[in-house]
């Protein structure tokens, strides 16, 4: 069965998430090379140009897994659970590099990691019900948090 691309969608759906990309990015580029940067960073992180491209990827994936929700959303309130599960998470993405990035402050920025993992959680959970392909594009941005959660708690404790 071939499915119809609801191309508005899909374009406002690469549009928020790249917005958000973007936005993260005007905290954390600027920085990434600094001395500050430097002193803290784990031995652990990967060299710097890593980041860029597996965000980029990480945010086609949670674009695209909004898009199949957001179409594939039946149930009546399922769109209101999408836009709250994904706005949140969408705006603690961002949370996350002003803090770490923007005020130099990674212990909270640690702490508030946290609830960016339980958002990408809720995501995954609340996507499932609607579309299981949309959950599963959402695994790789928990495995990358999660190895993140790990590089913050390192430059922070």
């Amino acid at each position: 069965m071939k499915t119809k691309v609801n191309w508005k969608v899909l374009i406002i759906s690469l549009i928020i998430v790249y917005a958000v990309a973007f936005t993260g990015s005007l905290f954390t580029s600027p920085v990434t090379s600094s001395d500050w940067y430097e002193s803290i960073r784990p031995a652990l992180t990967p060299p710097n140009w890593v980041f860029p491209v597996v965000w980029n990827f990480l945010f086609f994936l949670i674009a695209i897994s909004l898009y199949l929700s957001w179409t594939n959303s039946k149930k009546k309130g399922d769109k209101n659970k999408i836009a709250i599960v994904f706005g949140i998470n969408l705006a603690l993405n961002i949370f996350w590099s002003v803090l770490y990035f923007g005020l130099k402050n990674p212990t909270l920025a640690f702490f508030e990691l946290i609830l960016l993992w339980i958002s990408i959680f809720l995501m995954i959970k609340t996507s499932f019900k609607i579309n299981k392909t949309s959950a599963y594009l959402l695994v790789p941005y928990i495995i990358w948090v999660s190895f993140a959660g790990i590089l913050n708690y390192l430059s922070a404790f």
